[in-house]
């Protein structure tokens, strides 16, 4: 059986006030929270357990009713491009003489940017894996490193130099030897 409005708008005021008091940092035995009618230190932390499980509860609906919505509007875009980018049309030259029939590419591009939009609104596409590795592709060496040189290693990551060659070409590899091919 459900509880009557009064109640429920009871529990709903309750409940708010202990999440403001736990924000604040307050532990679930301090007396404040004792008083707003919880018997015991577990009844109050699972009461506060309760609200956030509602509070996800509504927010999933409302981003469910949010993705209804897109997709709905999605649909109509969908539906408004598709002809345009599937059926070729007439292509004329300069003396009005029919030369070709082709695709729309404009519409093509609309079709698939509208797909785009719904995997990710769908969380259809796969995720991206990464991966961090070492030189070469190998194994990341990992080891005890003091602040200042993994802020210095930080800095240095990310893309490749633009004067670094193309991925698959070969380089030449300083690797510190004194014996290279060097004028001195």
């Amino acid at each position: 059986m459900t509880a009557s409005r009064a109640k429920q708008a009871d529990t709903a005021l309750r409940r708010a006030q202990l999440v403001r008091l736990r924000l604040a940092g307050v532990p679930f035995g301090d007396q404040r929270i004792l008083d707003l009618g919880y018997e015991s230190r577990g009844h109050a932390s699972k009461d506060f357990v309760r609200a956030l499980q509602q509070h996800r509860d509504e927010e999933a609906a409302a981003v469910s009713v949010y993705r209804q919505q897109e997709n709905e509007r999605l649909d109509t875009l969908l539906e408004a491009a598709w002809p345009r980018a599937t059926t070729p049309s007439p292509v004329f030259n300069k003396d009005g003489e029919h030369i070709a029939d082709e695709l729309d590419m404009r519409a093509v591009d609309t079709v698939l940017r509208l797909m785009d939009r719904r995997a990710k609104l769908n969380g259809l596409d796969m995720p991206v894996k990464a991966e961090v590795s070492g030189p070469g592709g190998g194994p990341l060496a990992l080891s005890r490193v003091k602040m200042d040189e993994l802020r210095t290693l930080i800095n240095t990551a990310g893309d490749p130099d633009p004067d670094d060659e193309a991925p698959g070409e070969d380089r030449d590899v300083d690797d510190g030897d004194a014996d290279d091919d060097s004028d001195d």
